[in-house]
């Protein structure tokens, strides 16, 4: 658990959400929380692999975010894979709708945070990659971590020879 210095602390963060999406947009939302299931972040016990968004009815849900009961917590625990209200403006969950019907965007939870003392979502408005999207960018990537090794190797050798 990390923390920036915009004072958020980081709870979890959905890596392959990156991987298998373009992120275009970001938002952050509020999450509706039962006291046992917070107790359960606060310790790490959550999996954001498969979650993503809905609207429904008007409001935002996401679906898939499997938070583990809390080992003491007995009755109040609730089930890990419930749907879990996200709480945003109106007029920002319409919009987003109107993109994930019409031009084929997925809402997609890509972090999970305390900001004080509440815990937000960072939601990401997301399109997907195709295979060679994918490839192309485990590529970049590759190179990017070749130049920083010939780099690191570069350096040692001129310290060696002082």
């Amino acid at each position: 658990m990390a923390q920036e210095k915009t004072g958020k602390k980081i709870i979890a963060v959905n890596r392959k959400a990156r991987h298998d999406y373009f992120v275009e947009d970001t938002y952050e939302a509020g999450i509706a929380l039962y006291g046992t299931e917070v107790k359960s972040l606060r310790q790490g016990q959550v999996n954001l692999k498969d979650a993503y968004c809905k609207v429904i009815g008007g409001e935002l849900f996401a679906l898939g975010i499997h938070i583990s009961p809390y080992e003491k917590g007995n009755i109040f625990n609730r089930d890990p894979l419930r749907d879990k209200k996200l709480l945003m403006h109106k007029r920002e969950i319409l919009k987003l709708q109107q993109y994930v019907t019409r031009d084929s965007y997925t809402l997609i939870p890509l972090s999970l945070y305390f900001s004080g003392s509440n815990v937000k979502v960072e939601v990401g408005l997301c399109k997907g990659k195709k295979l060679w999207d994918k490839r192309e960018s485990d590529a970049k990537a590759e190179a990017g971590r070749e130049i920083e090794r010939a780099a690191k190797s570069r350096g040692r050798r001129g310290y060696d020879q002082d």
